[in-house]
């Protein structure tokens, strides 16, 4: 919305949820060049992020890649797919750190519906916990740096996807 740069950030979200958006909103405003964002959308405009209220009971950094995969899009008029769920913490430098629970997770995007998962790499090893049969019916994709992250999850512009990069 139009404004200043301000973030705002209402709901359900603790001090970790606050400082993985403000991560998230850090990593967009310093690689503008890269995914062609005009920085001035960061000058005339303020971010408002809300969670609403009883939608996670814990407060954790598994929404980090999530929040900057819809900021960018936000930033950048790409889509998000709507059949990709993700999790994973994200560092300024955007760096994929893994996160706890992820039988609940894939277990719940499953449910939903989802067939394809994007985790962070460091949490392969948790699978082992996850049922067979759906990891067989699911596609895992692991990710060690935000970009990946973008790169399965956001719909390209015709003329970015001639690109290897954006």
């Amino acid at each position: 919305m139009k404004g200043k740069g301000n973030l705002s950030l209402t709901g359900s979200l603790g001090d970790v949820m606050k400082e993985s958006a403000q991560a998230a909103l850090s990593y967009a405003r310093a690689h503008v060049d890269e995914f062609g964002i005009d920085n001035q959308i960061f000058s005339r405009n303020d971010f408002h992020i809300h969670i609403p209220e009883g939608a996670i009971p814990k407060d954790g950094p598994s929404a980090g890649v999530t929040i900057a995969t819809s900021l960018l899009s936000v930033c950048t008029n790409m889509k998000v797919k709507r059949d990709v769920a993700m999790t994973g913490e994200i560092t300024l430098r955007g760096n994929v750190l893994p996160v706890g629970g992820i039988k609940q997770k894939v277990l719940a995007a499953q449910r939903a519906g989802v067939k394809k998962m994007i985790l962070p790499s460091a949490n392969k090893k948790d699978l082992i916990d996850i049922p067979k049969k759906v990891i067989k019916d699911m596609e895992f994709i692991f990710v060690e740096e935000a970009k990946e992250v973008f790169d399965h999850s956001l719909v390209k512009p015709k003329s970015h996807r001639a690109k290897s990069s954006y």
